[in-house]
């Protein structure tokens, strides 16, 4: 059988893919903070019909390998991990993080399944706890002990607990007495610090949103819903506090757009196009051929 057959169809075959990836690009150009992919074709083994030779020392001069290529196949399927540009909102729970940098989220209360997100769109539940769109709690650093002021609040870095903007708080006054106050107004600032002003008036800092980052964010496996995993290739998780060096800054009132560029999406869907029908009269013309060397016995 002739290898233009067997090239067709890989090439067909490894452009549905480019296709279908382009496909999903255009269809999430309105996604918050999604990240783009490309399709990286690679040639596959090619079969030696003859060898390299090297010059004689007296006659010959050297002679190239003679290769056929047996068609092409994926070689990578890369995450574009560009910053999308900034869409302000005026909302006070939608965040983004400038720079590098992704919240972090979780499934169960004690924060042990986490995913990571440039999604900032957070909501508060009745009970005052802050999630996302799935329900996710938003993990963060929350003072040691009872809310003071954002001046004598002592957070634990050491470790990640759902942060929460709760409908009322209870302190401890001057002379021993247990008060409770009800909320009246909350603010977060660049490095994530939660301040709430409840009804005596005194701002309480209730938590600090956290930031990870990743050796190689690239390496990130999406796991829907707008939220990322750690792989084997995208190195643990280092986890800090917005403004710190590495961490980028958190922005309120504003939402990460999708960095699709819808120009190059349907350039490249032009070529796969094209490509694909190429790939396709490969197939019709070894066909012909074959026809030919078959009419041959009659």
């Amino acid at each position: 059988m002739l290898r233009s057959l067997y090239s067709g169809v890989s090439g067909m075959r490894t452009n549905q893919t480019k296709m279908d990836t382009i496909g999903n690009n255009i269809a999430n150009v309105g996604t918050t903070a999604f990240k783009s992919e490309r399709v990286r074709f690679q040639d596959m083994l090619s079969q030696t019909v003859a060898n390299a030779q090297s010059p004689t020392e007296d006659s010959l001069g050297g002679v190239n390998p003679q290769q056929v290529g047996l068609g092409v196949k994926i070689g990578s399927i890369d995450t574009i991990m560009t910053e999308g540009s900034m869409q302000t909102t005026n909302r006070d729970l939608d965040f983004a993080v400038e720079g590098a940098g992704f919240f972090v989220v979780s499934q169960d209360k004690a924060g042990d399944i986490k995913f990571y997100t440039r999604d900032g769109a957070f909501y508060r539940d009745y009970e005052g706890n802050l999630v996302n769109a799935g329900g996710y709690r938003v993990l963060g650093y929350v003072p040691e002990g009872q809310c003071t002021s954002p001046e004598d609040a002592n957070l634990d870095y050491g470790t990640l607990a759902p942060v929460s903007i709760p409908n009322t708080i209870t302190v401890t006054d001057a002379s021993g007495a247990a008060q409770d106050l009800s909320l009246e107004g909350y603010s977060i600032d660049g490095s994530g610090r939660i301040i709430g002003v409840f009804s005596d008036g005194n701002p309480y800092l209730l938590g600090q949103l956290a930031v990870s980052k990743f050796n190689n964010a690239e390496g990130l496996e999406k796991a829907g819903n707008n939220n990322y995993t750690a792989s084997n290739n995208s190195g643990a998780p280092e986890y800090g506090a917005a403004t710190s060096p590495g961490f980028g800054t958190i922005r309120q009132g504003v939402l990460e757009m999708s960095n699709v560029d819808l120009a190059t999406e349907f350039t490249e869907m032009i070529i796969t196009s094209r490509s694909y029908q190429a790939n396709s009269k490969t197939i019709t013309t070894s066909d012909e051929m074959l026809q030919e060397l078959m009419n041959l016995k009659r």
